[in-house]
């Protein structure tokens, strides 16, 4: 099945959510799972990341919606699997400094984090790599008969905006893990805020990537080196990349900051809530009670 990068008559546009139909029946032929996928630590470039991250999220944002969309919510901004929640932490800012500011969601899924946003009287747009993602963005408003949020196809280290379009930008575990030059997106997220303008990202922590991905105690044994940041990709028959993800340590995270000019304010570590016993793939309570499970960057654009 073959995907556009640009946006046909039907599909999400830039500022222009509305005039396109979600399907009544949402899951499509693309919903079937890649089985028989080999994965392996092997180089993937920026197309190739980019190309097998809207294909495979293409074909799950269905069962990733059907699986998480209760914990996630219509409306909820949740930064991690450990339910850190903005509204309580408030890493963006006050209430005060969200209305009418102009926020930009990097890798939004199904928009839950903006639709919040909106809700606090801010102006947000949901950027997504993946069309099937901003549809659901779409059945999500379609069905709470709201003003839709806008929504804009595009890939996260190549930004359709003008210099200095938004006051805040953030991203809840998307688009930032699958880029294969996250230097780069971290340039463009600093080209198109104004100065003083905060960018907070939440990713799996660093340190998750020495461990096998499993939630039991086989998950808490380190199996390979911190410090290899070769790329963990899945491919078909074909060696076709059908999906990606790219490892960074702490340091490479705070050297990719600094160097596209933001200011580092703080990095957050949650812990695993005492009153939380679901388990989401790799999360658990077991894993989470020794070694964090996500990471939390707030900067800030100075100048």
């Amino acid at each position: 099945m073959t995907h556009s990068t640009t946006p046909g008559p039907d599909e999400p546009r830039d500022y222009d959510p509305a005039g396109y139909d979600v399907p009544s029946a949402y899951h499509s032929d693309a919903d079937e799972d890649d089985d028989g996928d080999e994965a392996l630590r092997r180089e993937a470039g920026e197309q190739e990341s980019s190309r097998a991250s809207r294909h495979w999220w293409d074909r799950n944002a269905d069962d990733y919606q059907d699986e998480h969309g209760q914990f996630l919510g219509d409306d909820r901004f949740t930064w991690c699997p450990e339910g850190v929640d903005e509204a309580e932490v408030r890493l963006l800012g006050d209430p005060a400094a969200l209305r009418g500011a102009d926020v930009l969601e990097v890798g939004s899924g199904a928009a839950q984090c903006s639709r919040w946003l909106a809700a606090q009287g801010a102006r947000p747009v949901a950027l997504d790599i993946s069309y099937r993602q901003l549809q659901h963005s779409r059945r999500i408003d379609l069905g709470r008969g709201l003003e839709p949020v806008a929504v804009v196809q595009a890939d996260g280290a190549v930004l359709p905006f003008a210099d200095g379009s938004f006051d805040h930008a953030c991203s809840a575990y998307g688009a930032v893990p699958f880029s294969a030059d996250t230097a780069r997106l971290m340039s463009e997220v600093h080209r198109v805020l104004r100065p003083g303008g905060r960018w907070v990202f939440s990713v799996t922590h660093p340190i998750r990537w020495a461990f096998p991905d499993e939630p039991g105690e086989e998950g808490l044994t380190a199996s390979s080196s911190y410090f290899d940041r070769t790329p963990y990709v899945e491919q078909d028959e074909q060696g076709v990349a059908t999906y990606v993800e790219h490892h960074r340590t702490l340091g490479d995270r705070v050297r990719e900051l600094v160097g596209a000019g933001f200011t580092l304010l703080d990095l957050i570590e949650p812990e695993w809530p005492e009153h939380l016993e679901q388990e989401w793939g790799g999360w658990s309570p077991l894993r989470g009670r020794h070694i964090p499970g996500t990471a939390i960057f707030v900067a800030r654009r100075d100048g």
